[in-house]
């Protein structure tokens, strides 16, 4: 005999389309558990730091993948907002850690605009390429302009200060930490609202139905561009705060590989998903990292046989198994 549920809730006795376990509690103990990182696992923190990093620009190739676009060139962001980083403290020696990060976001912003007026004519693997050939165009001028960028040896940079403080090692990487947690936690929780926004709405009917856009006087253009400088200023952020952890950027940052490297820790986690492109990264990182120090011959085959397994058998990425099992959970009670 079926039991009739209260109108507006839904069988788990929540109201219908509120917040789930999977999409509010998992997400919170998940980033409670990374801020417990430098007290139970301090050999793990510059690790997760990386990780968390690399996520952010992740993210910005998900917010992409929400339209149906596909970027093989995002690299390009990540690394002029880093060398925005380094130029900047080149030439200001002890410049503020916020300082920085604001000099990679307002290069990253610029640059997907310059870009972005011209690629976002384009769809499919049209746009995918496009933006590979950008990226190109920067790694070669990266690495050929030596007396400007440092060439293949890029550009080491020295410590910023914090709030003016000049900070040991110890406990400038301590802040560092607890500064990219809060950064993954308001962008990515600031990604997820404009997605759910009117105008993060019309981004990702581009999807499905663009005529349609076009019908109600909505250029598909605009909301594309709008949608490619949120992804730019993510993946700017990101760079920028690799460039801070690692003291170092190279051409390396704009090569293609570290373009696949998004787009495949995106589909690890979960295409399209905000919340997926951190947990890809910290997988990534962490499989990458101890694969290649115990399995240094075939860490790569590992990586693809994963990243196989996810697209046959769940094509929502490990967010989506995740999510799968929360809810299962959740309907059992």
């Amino acid at each position: 005999m079926t039991h009739a549920t209260e109108p507006g809730k839904s069988r788990q006795g929540r109201p219908a389309g509120g917040p789930s376990m999977a999409g509010t509690v998992l997400p919170l103990a998940g980033l409670a558990l990374l801020a417990l990182v430098p007290l139970g696992a301090p050999g793990m923190q510059l690790l997760v730091n990386l990780a968390l990093a690399k996520g952010l620009a992740v993210a910005g190739v998900s917010v992409l993948l929400r339209a149906g676009q596909v970027s093989f060139g995002h690299a390009l962001y990540f690394a002029v907002a880093a060398y925005a980083g380094a130029f900047l403290m080149t030439a200001l020696p002890g410049a503020d850690l916020a300082l920085v990060l604001l000099a990679g976001l307002l290069g990253a912003v610029v640059a997907g605009l310059c870009v972005g007026l011209f690629v976002v004519r384009y769809r499919g693997i049209f746009f995918g390429m496009l933006n590979l050939a950008f990226s190109m165009i920067f790694w070669s001028f990266l690495e050929k302009f030596y007396h400007i960028t440092g060439g293949a040896d890029g550009i080491r940079l020295p410590r910023p200060t914090v709030l003016g403080m000049d900070l040991d090692r110890a406990s400038f990487e301590l802040v560092l930490f607890y500064l990219t947690l809060t950064l993954v936690l308001g962008l990515g929780w600031a990604t997820i609202r404009w997605l759910a926004s009117p105008a993060g709405q019309i981004f990702q009917t581009l999807k499905t139905n663009e005529t349609r856009l076009e019908y109600l006087g909505v250029s598909p253009r605009r909301a594309l561009l709008w949608g490619y400088l949120v992804s730019a200023a993510l993946c700017g952020i990101g760079g920028a705060l690799m460039g801070v952890t690692q003291g170092v950027v190279t051409p390396e940052y704009a090569w293609w590989i570290r373009s696949g490297e998004m787009v495949f820790i995106a589909v690890l986690g979960g295409a399209g998903s905000v919340r997926g492109a951190f947990v890809g990264a910290l997988i990534y990182e962490l499989v990458r990292t101890y694969a290649s120090a115990y399995a240094g011959d075939v860490w790569q085959m590992l990586l693809g046989g994963f990243l196989l397994v996810i697209i046959l058998f769940a094509p929502r990425g490990v967010i989506g198994m995740i999510e799968t099992l929360a809810h299962r959970g959740e309907a059992r009670k």
